[in-house]
C-alpha cells in the first residue's frame, strides 16, 4: 500500500520551537527533580527527540540529563496481529531507572498501547518515583486512558489517517505530515 502526503502540519522550524517549549515546560514542572530526571525515548524517533529535548535542556539551565532509548515491539499487545517478520531493535538504558522521575518522549501519541508498552517495559527495569509523557504529535483517537503532559502539537486527524514525523538524522528534513493511505 502507498500513503498519500494530505497536509503538512510541522515544519523544520515549528519542531524546533515545540521542543524548545516541551523543554521549558519539563523544566518548570520538575525543578525540584532536575538532579534525579531521565529521558528515555521510545524507539524509533522517540529517541532522537528525547535527546534534542536533553540539548535544549542543557543549553536553557546548563544541565546535563541521562538519555535512554527504549523498544517497545516485545511489549506491545498487538505483536500476534502482525503477519510480518517481527524487528526487535536494541534498548539502551545506561542509567538505573528506580526512584528516577522519568520522561518518556514519542514522536507521535495516538492510541496510547505504544505509552502503555513503554511503560510495562520502563517497569522491567526497576520502579521509578514517577513517569511523564512528552509526544511531539497528539492526534487522538485513545483507547486507553493516557493523555501526555507535555505536546508540541495537538493535530486531530481522521482514524484512516496517519502522522508521519521525519527527522533530519534519520530523513534529511524535519516535518510532520499529515497522510492516507491510496486506495486503487
Amino acid at each position: 500500500m502507498k500513503m498519500r502526503d494530505k497536509a503538512q502540519v510541522m515544519d523544520a522550524e515549528e519542531i524546533r520551537r515545540a521542543l524548545i517549549r516541551i523543554a521549558h515546560e519539563i523544566l518548570e514542572r520538575n525543578h525540584k527533580h532536575i538532579e534525579n530526571m531521565v529521558l528515555v525515548g521510545i524507539k524509533s524517533r522517540g529517541d532522537t527527540l528525547a535527546y534534542r529535548i536533553a540539548e535544549n535542556l542543557g543549553r536553557i539551565e546548563s544541565i546535563a540529563v541521562q538519555v535512554g532509548a527504549i523498544d517497545v515491539t516485545l511489549y506491545r499487545d498487538d505483536i500476534n496481529l502482525h503477519e510480518s517478520q517481527i524487528q526487535v531493535n536494541t534498548t539502551e538504558m545506561p542509567f538505573e531507572v528506580t526512584e528516577k522521575w522519568v520522561i518518556l518522549v514519542d514522536e507521535v501519541l495516538y492510541t496510547g498501547r505504544t505509552t502503555r508498552a513503554a511503560m510495562d517495559a520502563i517497569m522491567d527495569f526497576g520502579r521509578p518515583a514517577a513517569i511523564q509523557l512528552a509526544a511531539l504529535v497528539d492526534r487522538g483517537h485513545r483507547e486507553l486512558p493516557i493523555s501526555a503532559d507535555y505536546i508540541g502539537k495537538n493535530v486531530p486527524t481522521s482514524r484512516k489517517e496517519f502522522v508521519r514525523v521525519q527527522l533530519v538524522e534519520e530523513h534529511g528534513v524535519d516535518s510532520a505530515m499529515i497522510c492516507e493511505l491510496e486506495t486503487e
